[in-house]
């Protein structure tokens, strides 16, 4: 499984799944394809933040291979 934490893992165009700031207690997921890449840190230990093509803003869980 690919690191989701290391920013050189998140490319745009990737289908993941990622955690909004509203659902991280509850942790619900939501799919879809990179647009933009938020976190100018190499590392973040909660996930790298990125904005989907719908809009929708959260730190990446998981990267869909």
């Amino acid at each position: 499984m690919i690191d989701a934490r290391k920013r050189e893992n998140i490319k745009i165009g990737m289908f993941v799944e990622i955690i909004q700031k509203p659902h991280q207690r509850t942790g619900e997921v939501t799919q879809g394809i990179v647009s933009k890449i938020l976190t100018n840190s190499v590392r973040h230990p909660y996930g790298i933040k990125v904005q989907l093509k719908s809009g929708l803003v959260g730190r990446v869980k998981k990267i869909i291979e």
